[in-house]
């Protein structure tokens, strides 16, 4: 992670590669990707907002101003940035608990919150730290996003059946309180959200290249206007004070930075996990190539920028980007012309806000809510991997019993404890001689049930050799010794240990000093450069012998049995190893030392 100057530089230069592929053709295309999109996210940005706690302008400010430098400045063709439902309910979480939302204070803070994550994701990007994100678990987001929408649809319970409910309420005491309040909810209200709600799972089954969104919230102020909803006590949305982001510089303190350090980091992260993860993924499928680093800058950017322009913090969307694909985008042009068309919509359609019924946003908010939850994943999650399941399930009830960024860091330590307990639990086999398709070959001899030879055991290992695995490795040692006492001569076959330390190689000093210690010897099969480096700087080369370190199993094995105790192999009728012709072997013995046969299932 070494600074670059010059690299860097080429990193923050707006002239990108993919600006010398424009022509006639692809600006028609993106121009066309780019109004589906503006149509999707004029709902999407408003509803955003209402989650966030902010006024609804700053989801279509946030529209407008992060998916074009994001778009300039990031990685992906395909890729298109903005509000999002998971930073919205971090940056409510982090902020209702020291300002109201939707206060000035409130907004204030989120600007400065949002300039910070721009900061940080910057500063990110410029020391290449996008290989970090592939080492958190994906169970991390999928817990996340669960808490999420579960903490999302609840807050709308209030505005769903038309009833006021404490804002400051968990998710079961909003429920309790709803039941409470039973007699006061407003059929009107849940009329209303009920017919958005279905509006869009219509419109979207019907097809995935219709504004379902838009459509539903036209339908949706449209039935309440004809069914005169104001009338029945149905609250309206404000009116737009403004359509178009100015420049504006919030107040910044030192001790405001302090209360939103933390905050702003898991907001910053979180980003960064959607936005690469989304961007790779398309790549991939577009085959494409993709840069982390530079994506993390672009993303870095656009939120520094969208503090000074009335929006608060976004990231890459899912939604949007497949949308943007499925929609014939051919390069980041059409994030850019998805915010003009948004501009351009909100001129004509502003002036109808206070139309809109608060019922009717609340639909579409708690159908976001639902497709946050991929149950698929989580059904994927818990019939195979015991580990990412626990992390799944430590993630979702932290963001659900305490904050949101609480999550987030609960679920990181529980993926690199994760990381490391299965580090330090490498594989180690047992290895014997086996004829697999008529070629002789080692293999697990508790697998297959192969016979060991009495004198001397095999054995390979499988992950790093280092301080958090010996421990686990002294233990098996032990085993096996009680298990097989007499196999006092050992071949340990280093060829699948990429990693070795000093207490690595302290384990070996030990284990070559107790063999020999018990009337037995020990050699090495080692043939990667770095870790025959290693052996020699640590000095277990010099306690072991060069002639006891080999590049092969088969050299390893045959001074193994060169060694071995000419008595006992006179009574052994094994004879495992094909060495095992030039030793004595019992009267009247004819054996021709074939191995086992198999049909290979594992190593």
């Amino acid at each position: 992670m070494q600074f670059n100057t010059k690299r860097n530089l080429r990193t923050l230069w707006p002239v990108r590669s993919w600006m010398h592929g424009i022509s006639a053709k692809t600006v028609m295309s993106d121009a066309v990707a780019g109004f589906t999109n503006a149509a999707i996210v004029l709902p999407q940005g408003v509803a955003f907002a209402v989650i966030a706690g902010l006024p609804p302008q700053y989801g279509l400010f946030t529209a407008m101003i992060t998916p074009v430098i994001a778009a300039i400045w990031g990685s992906s063709m395909i890729m298109v940035s903005g509000p999002t439902t998971a930073i919205s309910a971090v940056l409510l979480a982090t902020l209702s608990g020291a300002f109201p939302p939707g206060t000035p204070e409130y907004i204030s803070a989120a600007l400065v919150l949002t300039i910070m994550v721009g900061m940080f994701q910057i500063c990110a990007g410029l020391m290449r730290l996008g290989v970090v994100i592939s080492f958190i678990s994906h169970s991390v987001m999928v817990g996340f996003t669960a808490a999420a929408a579960l903490l999302i649809g609840t807050s709308q319970i209030g505005n769903m059946l038309g009833i006021q409910i404490a804002g400051g309420a968990g998710p079961l005491g909003k429920l309790v309180e709803a039941v409470h309040l039973r007699s006061d909810v407003n059929m009107m209200a849940v009329f209303l959200a009920a017919f958005t709600f279905a509006s869009i799972f219509v419109f979207s089954k019907i097809s995935r290249k219709l504004p379902a969104y838009f459509l539903a919230l036209l339908f949706g102020s449209v039935l309440g206007w004809v069914l005169n909803a104001g009338s029945f006590g149905i609250r309206m949305f404000d009116e737009l004070p403004s359509i178009a982001p100015a420049l504006s510089v919030p107040s910044i303190n030192l001790s405001l930075i302090s209360d939103l350090s933390p905050g702003a980091a898991t907001v910053a992260f979180i980003g960064l996990l959607e936005a690469v993860s989304i961007g790779r993924a398309f790549a991939i499928r577009r085959k494409e190539k993709y840069d982390a680093n530079q994506e993390i800058v672009g993303q870095g950017l656009s939120n520094f920028a969208a503090g000074f322009f009335q929006a608060y913090a976004g990231s890459g969307s899912f939604t949007r980007s497949a949308l943007n694909a499925d929609s014939g985008a051919k390069s980041p042009m059409s994030a850019v012309f998805a915010a003009i068309f948004l501009f351009l919509l909100l001129l004509l359609l502003s002036p109808f806000v206070t139309y809109v019924p608060v019922p009717v946003m609340a639909g579409i908010i708690i159908y976001v809510a639902v497709k946050l939850v991929n149950a698929d994943e989580i059904k994927h999650i818990i019939y195979n991997s015991p580990s990412d399941t626990f992390i799944l399930i430590l993630t979702f009830l932290t963001g659900v019993l305490t904050h949101l960024d609480t999550a987030v860091v609960a679920g990181v330590i529980a993926s690199l404890v994760v990381f490391l307990r299965q580090s330090s639990a490498p594989f180690l086999a047992a290895l014997a001689p086996a004829m697999d398709s008529g070629k002789r070959s080692l293999r697990n001899a508790r697998l297959y049930g192969l016979p060991e030879c009495p004198q001397i055991r095999v054995q390979r290992m499988e992950g790093p050799l280092f301080f958090g695995s010996v421990e686990q490795l002294e233990a098996e040692f032990e085993k096996v010794d009680e298990f097989a006492p007499a196999q006092k001569i050992k071949v340990f076959s280093l060829k699948g240990v990429g990693r070795l330390d000093l207490s690595g190689a302290d384990f070996l000093i030990r284990q070559i000093q107790a063999a020999r210690q018990s009337g037995g010897d020990f050699h090495v099969v080692a043939m990667y450069t770095k870790v025959l480096r290693a052996l020699r700087r640590m000095h277990v080369i010099d306690e072991l012998g060069e002639k006891h370190l080999h590049i092969t199993k088969g050299h390893a094995i045959s001074a193994a049995v060169h060694q071995a105790d000419p008595a006992i192999c006179a009574k052994c009728k094994l004879r495992v190893f094909d060495e095992c012709r030039k030793k004595p072997a019992p009267e009247g013995y004819s054996g021709n030392c074939t191995p086992t046969a198999i049909t290979v299932i594992d190593f």
